[in-house]
């Protein structure tokens, strides 16, 4: 069986959802702007001086499974660091005041107020 090369792509939910508007949704919505094209569009919104002569250079497409394992690969090159924050290394006093209204003030760290 011949499959065309539409066929061939990778069409799955991962991609269909990343990707965007497709073709007739981008025409509908620049005849509803205005605008000739994106160029165009772009061109009456992004200053001449800050335009890219050309495009960016972007990696071709990829699978869902293959996009959350190099971002789990780049989330593990993290370092966990301890934090010191509200540890008491600092000599403040905190005015009663402030902890009475903002500390002990459930409107403050709770929607059910």
């Amino acid at each position: 069986m011949t499959q065309t090369l539409g066929q061939l792509e990778n069409r799955d939910a991962f991609i269909e959802r990343h990707i965007g508007p497709d073709a007739r949704q981008q025409q509908e919505m620049l005849k509803t702007v205005g605008a000739d094209s994106l160029n165009a569009l772009i061109g009456q919104i992004v200053p001449q001086d800050i335009q890219l002569a050309t495009p960016p250079q972007v990696g071709e497409a990829t699978t869902e499974f293959a996009a959350l394992a190099e971002l789990k690969a780049i989330a593990g090159r993290n370092k966990r660091f301890k934090s010191y924050i509200g540890m008491g290394y600092t000599a403040v006093q905190l005015p009663p005041v402030i902890q009475r209204n903002m500390l002990e003030n459930p409107g403050w760290y709770t929607a059910y107020t």
